[in-house]
């Protein structure tokens, strides 16, 4: 039995809290804060509280059964049989669940954006007026059936290129310094001077910074004998307008220093001066048009870059960048009409095709075929000095000791044949690699030419100006030596093709895909790089049954053995070899 407390004890316990609430409660002078400092009796009671309180929770979800914690998956034990099949059936059940989620996820992402369509088209038919849309319709259709050519079917090209030559008043052909006669199209030179119009021809020598300068002087004095010449170096380095140029700490205090850079342009100024000089010949009250023609990475594009100063249109080392025609002003009263390059014709020689054609880049030759053709027309041993390699007798023999050197090399080693072949097409067909062409001693006008249109076709410039423009331009470019610069042979003038009907494109690409079906039907894989080159090494007897394995082909610098017998065997290593 509990008794009830004294007075004087109630009394002193209500003294005692009172004191303490009052204390403890009370802000002191000294501090920011009121203490936080509980008595005993009141944690004790909290602490209590909380442990009921999660006592009661835990009893609620064990009713529930939502406190039972979820065992861990032991998996499937090793000594379980056919433990692999198992795992694999459980990937593959976890795969196809994922497949199945994904299907919905994308089946219902396809059902809004119809739904989104549906409504756009419902909202802009109530909005649009009758005679907009009538008039939609008809570009539509018009917009359709020019669009029904490819931009990249010889077609096309050949459709834009009669543009250019018709809507221009100049045209300008583009040669490439290393090859001039392998640059000229006589089919594109009579065509304009057949045109009406009396449209005029103008010949520009681009990368001369590429060839020795004596071989530019004949070049130039052999082409002047038919129409002017231009000399020009076109930079490398134009940027787009967008992109902020960095300052340069370092400022040359003579314009000599920075001369041989790829970033100086040489011509530019004397081509301006003589369009313009010539629009105020003949008193044009419209711009003058001038066409820039030529085949395929000449530098037409960078001719264009390099005269406006900014990076007007796209040009690079790729072949084949430019696919319409494009307009660009470079002075008030002249604007210059980019175009793509002229389609070669298939009955040149290998060699014209291998650099004017694109037929490497849209995979109607291989690559290593090309360089084959190419080797065949250089001098041995100024490629070895180019390329610092030594003696070689093949392109296998050449290409391997290429891709060694540059480092191109596929698994295990084995030098990749085909990425050296492209990287040395790129170096010939680029602004890269040095070589020339010797000028003809005697020359003859070709059979579209006569004095009379000789005549014709320089009359109205001012040549003086134009002589003494090339001559400054020679002396401000830092020209390679002869002995450094391949010498190579060219085939003459190559010829292109301005009109190109649908049927002559079907039968190749019928032939393609006819080939294509007969590869897939004898199971046999396209060549590769290896196989292309094997064809030109001297026969050997067949030692063993060859294999499709070529990861074990050995390119020796001894009589060439491709022994493939290794590999018939596995690839895996035989362990048990070292301890026989």
């Amino acid at each position: 039995m509990r008794l009830a407390p004294s007075s004087s004890t109630c009394g002193t316990e209500h003294f005692q809290s009172h004191w303490q609430t009052s204390s403890f409660t009370m802000k002191r002078p000294k501090l920011k804060k009121a203490s936080k400092r509980l008595s005993c009796s009141k944690r004790y009671k909290i602490q209590k509280k909380v442990r009921e309180h999660n006592r009661k929770l835990r009893k609620d979800a064990k009713k529930k059964g939502v406190g039972k914690r979820v065992k861990k998956d032991p998996g499937v034990p090793n000594s379980a049989p056919f433990k692999e099949e198992v795992l694999r059936e459980a990937e593959q059940r976890r795969l196809q669940i994922e497949e199945e989620k994904e299907r919905k996820r994308q089946a219902k992402k396809e059902e809004r954006a119809q739904k989104r369509q549906k409504e756009r088209e419902a909202a802009s038919k109530d909005t649009e007026p009758r005679a907009k849309k009538a008039r939609q319709d008809e570009a539509g259709k018009q917009s359709g059936k020019q669009s029904a050519l490819d931009k990249n079917s010889k077609q096309y090209l050949c459709s834009e290129l009669n543009k250019v030559i018709d809507a221009s008043d100049v045209v300008i052909e583009v040669l490439d310094a290393r090859d001039p006669l392998g640059c000229r199209c006589p089919q594109v030179e009579e065509a304009v001077l057949q045109r009406e119009g009396n449209k005029k021809l103008l010949l520009v020598l681009s990368k001369i910074d590429l060839v020795p300068k004596e071989n530019v002087q004949k070049w130039m004095q052999c082409l002047q004998q038919e129409f002017p010449v231009v000399a020009f170096k076109a930079s490398t380095q134009i940027k787009d307008r967008t992109m902020q140029a960095k300052k340069s700490r370092i400022v040359a205090s003579n314009e000599v220093l920075d001369r041989s850079r790829a970033a100086a342009c040489f011509g530019n100024t004397s081509l301006s001066e003589l369009l313009s000089s010539y629009t105020a010949t003949i008193q044009k009250e419209t711009p003058l048009r001038v066409g820039l023609v030529g085949f395929p990475n000449v530098g037409k594009s960078s001719l264009i870059n390099s005269i406006k100063g900014i990076l007007a249109c796209n040009a690079g080392v790729k072949r084949g960048i430019t696919k319409s025609m494009q307009e660009v002003h470079i002075l008030k009263n002249v604007k210059l009409i980019d175009s793509p390059g002229i389609v070669a014709s298939p009955s040149n020689p290998p060699a014209s095709m291998a650099l004017r054609s694109l037929q490497v880049d849209e995979g109607q030759e291989s690559v290593l075929e090309a360089v084959r053709t190419l080797l065949k027309q250089c001098d041995h041993s100024q490629l070895m000095l180019q390329y610092n390699v030594p003696n070689f007798r093949n392109s296998l023999e050449f290409l391997t000791m290429l891709a060694k050197k540059r480092g191109y090399l596929q698994k295990g080693g084995v030098p990749n044949a085909e990425q050296a072949a492209t990287a040395f097409l790129a170096d010939w067909t680029g602004a890269k690699l040095s070589y020339h062409c010797k000028a003809p001693q005697n020359h003859s006008l070709p059979s579209y030419m006569s004095d009379a249109v000789v005549a014709e076709m320089q009359n109205g410039w001012d040549l003086n100006t134009l002589k003494t423009a090339n001559e400054e331009t020679l002396k401000g470019i830092k020209f390679p030596n002869e002995a450094s610069s391949i010498s190579f042979t060219s085939k003459g003038p190559t010829a292109g093709l301005l009109s190109v009907s649908i049927s002559e494109e079907k039968p190749v690409a019928a032939a393609a895909e006819e080939e294509a079906k007969q590869n897939d039907e004898n199971n046999e894989p396209h060549q590769t790089a290896e196989e292309a080159i094997e064809t030109e090494a001297p026969e050997e007897p067949q030692k063993a049954p060859l294999t499709k394995k070529t990861a074990h082909v050995q390119f020796q610098s001894v009589p060439i053995d491709i022994n493939l017998s290794a590999a018939t065997t596995d690839d895996a290593y035989d362990f048990n070899t070292d301890f026989k």
